[in-house]
């Protein structure tokens, strides 16, 4: 990777930069200088070679990226390092073959993407102590603390950095079960796009968003799992309420949840379409969605993700 040690003056993100090295003073866009400082996008076993990446924090959302990254041959477990107290147990991530440090600054001096894995309220604080080895090394910043904007992480450091925003949800623990969406920062280049989307697809489902966006996803996708859970384990009752045993009831609910969600994202068809195939005049499972719309079902959800994506919004202004 190039050198960036070159004295950098500007007026804003948007505007020229001039660079000032020795006796040589060029004037440049930010996008061309962090087209030429940033990543080269590979992929398979090259990329898993020339590219390094290191988690701040060692926690369970931290592990599955890990796993996922590795298991997918994105990055050999020998270029992927995490910190994390030394008091905390690491040992489910080092299973994964992740070195890991007791300091957030021995990961940062060892890659060229460092991932964010710790809670929103310490985000501020880890940019802050890395500032100056994230400008030194010219670091890919990725995110996943919810209700962290890119623009207060831009203000907690001291220079200009690419910074790209995940929201993950918790399937993601199981990789290929996860729904990931990321946004960029202005200075970003679309290798650096290109690569989160490669290492967020092998989790799963992933696109690129507009940060506009990423309270609604939270609303959505980030809750989401804790409704699917509710309507399953309400799905278990009713079969324990018509005498089926509770282990039974349970499996059987998950996996017609697993199997429906397959069959929308499997066929592409919409879903009011795939359930219109299933209610048969007369039946069974008309009778069942009737009863379901006399519960307020659909307004129920519909006022979930409503409720959750404004807590989002007001989480991300320090309410």
């Amino acid at each position: 990777m190039a050198s960036t040690d070159a004295q950098v003056s500007c007026s804003g993100m948007s505007g020229i930069w001039i660079l000032k090295q020795e006796n040589c003073t060029v004037m440049v866009s930010p996008s061309a200088f962090f087209r030429a400082h940033s990543l080269e996008i590979t992929s398979g076993a090259e990329m898993a070679q020339t590219n390094t990446v290191g988690f701040v924090g060692a926690g369970k959302m931290a592990t599955a990226m890990a796993k996922g990254f590795i298991e997918s041959g994105l990055f050999h477990s020998s270029n992927t390092f995490a910190s994390c107290p030394a008091n905390w147990d690491s040992s489910e991530i080092q299973e994964a073959g992740v070195t890991v440090y007791d300091e957030n600054a021995q990961v940062a001096e060892k890659v060229n993407i460092l991932i964010l894995a710790v809670k929103p309220d310490v985000v501020k604080e880890v940019l802050q102590e890395l500032s100056a080895t994230i400008a030194k090394r010219n670091l890919l910043v990725i995110s996943v603390a919810a209700g962290v904007a890119i623009e207060s992480m831009e203000k907690a450091l001291e220079k200009p950095a690419r910074i790209i925003r995940v929201m993950p949800n918790t399937p993601a623990l199981y990789p290929g079960y996860g729904a990931c969406v990321f946004c960029p920062n202005s200075i970003c280049t679309s290798e650096d796009a290109a690569l989160a989307e490669k290492m967020f697809s092998s989790l799963g489902f992933c696109s690129q968003i507009d940060e506009k966006l990423i309270d609604a996803v939270t609303g959505l996708s980030g809750s989401g799992p804790a409704y699917v859970f509710t309507f399953i384990e309400a799905l278990s009752d009713g079969g324990v309420k018509m005498g089926l045993p509770r282990d039974l009831s349970t499996k059987l609910a998950a996996q017609t949840v697993l199997g429906a969600a397959k069959m929308v994202t499997a066929s592409g068809t919409h879903p009011a379409v795939l359930r219109d195939a299933v209610a048969s005049p007369g039946g069974t499972t008309i009778h069942g969605l009737h009863a379901l719309e006399q519960g307020g079902l659909r307004n129920a959800v519909i006022n979930a993700v409503e409720a959750a994506t404004k807590r989002s919004t007001e989480m991300g202004k320090g309410k």
